[in-house]
């Protein structure tokens, strides 16, 4: 899908060179890549949210306002090419609260490429940064608007044929808007959430906002103006340190805990770079953290109380890691082949090589069956690892089907009796579905708890490649060990995915951890269930919903790496600037989805269907809309007319029609995995098309080639070329349907009476 959209953008590059800016030289033609910048590996998948026009038919592009003759272009695009958008102004504001950003980007294009008494659907590619997850989006063109909107399956969502929301990759939006005329200012505001990156205790926001050069306007007197303001909120009782960022962002005002930054300006282009601020909060040297209290909204669909709890892993990244235990237990399927199971047999070599010395580890590959590197925990040493690496070269070739269970249960097996001081992990890295997946949380849950008390239980970090597998299924073998899920849904990212898991079960600093003096709260109910362990590579994020008086210091205990007793007290803060249910509305959503899943309990579904609606966050159980509102014409009351009447003015004045139309939907959940796609081993990643058949394949590919060349201003010579090059069969395929379709041109004539 990624490639087909680039194809689609170089074309509509090639298409905008017909659109013609007048002689005069202050008016220069935007730039577009050369060949010498494709083949250097130049992407034309979006750094910045893009508007394009969509182009099927050749011949409607020109320059609205300065009409010029071109050559008539004879076929279609097919698909169509997609000419990016000129921009003529744009704005980005950005909240931050702790480690969540809520991102708003307006900005106004012109569809400069088509001519004004034609029209086209415009194409909105919105890229995000980590986990980003869209909010909203509202569109404004003249006489018509646009918004998305989240209703639940229950509800009339419209006809069935409707255009699709969708994601052109994981983190990239993808919405159509329909029949826009040229020459037309398009206004758009989207707004989305996203997460901030973590490391080396250092918060670093990245958001793409890096424009290209073709969508600058053509001419220098046309006004561009930029906005940048960014916001930040880390609590009361914290202080932001060393901040840098990659824009010249002027200081607003300082106080504890809140910063603000605001850039406004005419310029001569937009920005060329993302736009990136890191910070650091003021900390001790070892664990710390801070408890916010948030009261319940008045719209809430839970009426309880909300408190979040987070714990730094401080300073002094050289302290003191568990020891592992560890077992890789890694799909071989047939549906693994190619790129999933070479990224991950690099990611998997590229993590043995980093164990340290007094590590235990296996590795078991399994399909229908399982295969095991060694029957036992074998040390990390250098041998060993080289053997295992050999080892897992010469056995993971993809083939079979899933069986995930047995080696689960292998791997507990191994598991058995680790050390005292040691922390067992089992990492599960899968791209498929199975039928027994709640057996297998039972199962799991099982073993755990009847594990030897003396000892720390296993961990199960959990990563699903692409959407076949169900991500809520690993998510619960993750969360009923306190272990982590990742997700991997697009396949180019899974040696990053994969890297993230195994650093953070690496450097885990603190486990075992509990709230001791939550006892007298009401209604208690903790997100997770069973708290994660600390890792000097992210903070710790820990929720709940409460009734009653929350107490004034919240007593946090864990264990640390030398299996030793660790007890914090943080005191709680009353945050109602900071809005906790709107920054904890996907987790709780996702975690509540994998509850739901796991119980099959109706009302949790509605709860859930609830929560997303109120915060405009997607879930499984509910989809995002396109909603078309079209403004009517209405006539003036009459003491308006009066006080006119005098001047020749049109009376009339707009309104919004009372019926909004649907005009696209989508379900933008992950899904629940796909059975039967796993059973006949379908790769992950997008689908391929039904190719069809010859004919229809030279037809298309006849047309589009022959349109390229149009739009290259070729002419007949290049066509003849071209046609001169191609083989035998293609000659002869080609003399036949021109005989045909001259026999029909006389037939029509001889029926008309001309002949």
């Amino acid at each position: 899908m990624a490639e087909d959209f680039e194809a689609a953008v170089e074309q509509g590059l090639r298409l905008s060179k017909r659109v013609y800016y007048g002689k005069n030289r202050a008016v220069a033609p935007p730039k577009t890549p050369s060949d010498m910048d494709r083949c250097a590996g130049d992407s034309y998948l979006p750094t910045c949210p893009m508007l394009y026009a969509v182009i099927a038919d050749p011949a409607i592009v020109d320059n609205p306002d300065m009409p010029s003759y071109q050559p008539y272009v004879h076929g279609r695009c097919d698909p169509p090419a997609l000419i990016p958008l000129q921009m003529n102004g744009v704005s980005l504001v950005v909240d931050c609260y702790l480690e969540t950003a809520f991102v708003t980007v307006s900005a106004t294009w012109r569809v400069h490429c088509v001519m004004g008494s034609r029209s086209c659907d415009c194409r909105l590619v919105v890229p995000m940064g980590e986990q980003g997850s869209v909010l909203n989006v509202d569109v404004e063109v003249p006489m018509k608007s646009y918004s998305t909107q989240l209703t639940t399956t229950d509800n009339e969502i419209g006809d069935e044929n409707a255009a699709k929301i969708a994601f052109l990759k994981p983190h990239i939006f993808d919405l159509t808007i329909p029949k826009i005329d040229g020459g037309t200012n398009i206004s758009v505001k989207i707004k989305w959430s996203q997460k901030l990156v973590y490391r080396a205790g250092q918060f670093t926001l990245n958001i793409p906002f890096n424009f290209p050069g073709y969508v600058i306007p053509a001419g220098t007197k046309i006004p561009k103006h930029e906005k940048i303001e960014l916001n930040v909120n880390s609590g009361p009782g914290t202080d932001i340190l060393r901040k840098t960022m990659s824009h010249p962002l002027k200081e607003q005002f300082v106080r504890a805990g809140e910063l603000s930054f605001l850039y406004n300006s005419d310029v001569h282009s937009w920005s060329s770079r993302d736009f990136v601020f890191t910070y650091r909060l003021s900390s001790t040297d070892h664990i710390n953290g801070t408890v916010f209290l948030n009261p319940p909204l008045l719209q809430d669909v839970d009426r309880r109380h909300v408190f979040c709890c987070y714990l730094f892993p401080g300073k002094k990244q050289s302290e003191k890691v568990f020891r592992r235990e560890v077992v890789y237990v890694v799909d071989i399927s047939g549906s693994m082949r190619g790129e999933p199971i070479e990224d991950t047999k690099k990611a998997l070599l590229s993590e043995l090589a980093n164990l340290d010395p007094q590590d235990l580890f296996n590795v078991i590959a399994f399909n229908e069956e399982t295969y095991s590197f060694s029957s036992s925990l074998k040390q990390a040493t250098s041998a060993s690892i080289e053997s295992a690496t050999q080892w897992v070269a010469s056995n993971f070739v993809a083939n079979g089907g899933t069986n995930i269970l047995l080696p689960l249960n292998q791997a507990i097996e191994m598991l058995s009796d680790t050390h005292k001081n040691s922390i067992p992990i089992i990492f599960l890295i899968t791209d498929g579905a199975v039928e027994n997946e709640r057996h297998i949380c039972d199962t799991m849950k099982t073993q755990l708890t009847n594990r030897n008390r003396k000892s720390l239980s296993p961990r199960i970090y959990t990563l699903g490649i692409g959407t076949f597998c169900n991500h809520y299924f690993l998510r619960k073998l993750a969360t009923l060990s306190g272990g982590v899920h990742e997700a991997a849904t697009d396949v180019q990212s899974i040696e990053l995915r994969m890297g993230k898991l195994f650093a953070r079960a690496s450097s885990i600093l603190l486990a075992n951890i509990v709230f001791e003096n939550l006892d007298e709260v009401d209604d208690l109910e903790v997100y997770p269930r069973r708290i994660s362990d600390l890792s000097s590579e992210s903070p710790l994020t820990v929720w709940s919903r409460y009734r009653g008086e929350f107490p004034t210091t919240l007593k946090v205990k864990g264990t640390l790496p030398d299996m030793s007793s660790f007890s914090l007290n943080l005191k709680a803060q009353n945050a109602k600037e900071i809005p906790l249910h709107k920054m904890l509305a996907k987790q709780e959503i996702d975690i509540l989805t994998t509850e739901a899943w796991y119980s099959d309990n109706k009302q949790l579904k509605e709860k859930i269907e609830n929560m997303s609606v109120q915060n405009g966050t997607i879930s499984e159980y509910t989809h995002k809309i396109l909603l078309e509102t079209e403004r009517i014409k209405t006539t003036a009351d009459s003491d308006t007319v009066r006080k006119v009447s005098t001047k020749k003015v049109d009376t009339r004045k707009t309104q919004d029609s009372k019926h909004p139309r649907i005009i696209a939907r989508d379900n933008n959940g992950v899904g629940f995995g796909n059975l039967s796609a796993t059973k006949e081993n379908v790769p992950p990643g997008p689908t391929n098309p039904n190719p069809g058949d010859a004919a229809e394949v030279f037809v298309r590919g006849a047309s589009s080639c022959y349109s390229k060349l149009c739009n290259d201003c070729c002419g007949c010579m290049c066509f003849i070329q071209t046609c001169s090059k191609i083989n035998d069969q293609a000659a002869i395929l080609l003399t036949q349907l021109c005989a045909s379709l001259a026999c029909l041109g006389c037939y029509a004539c001889c029926c008309s009476g001309d002949g």
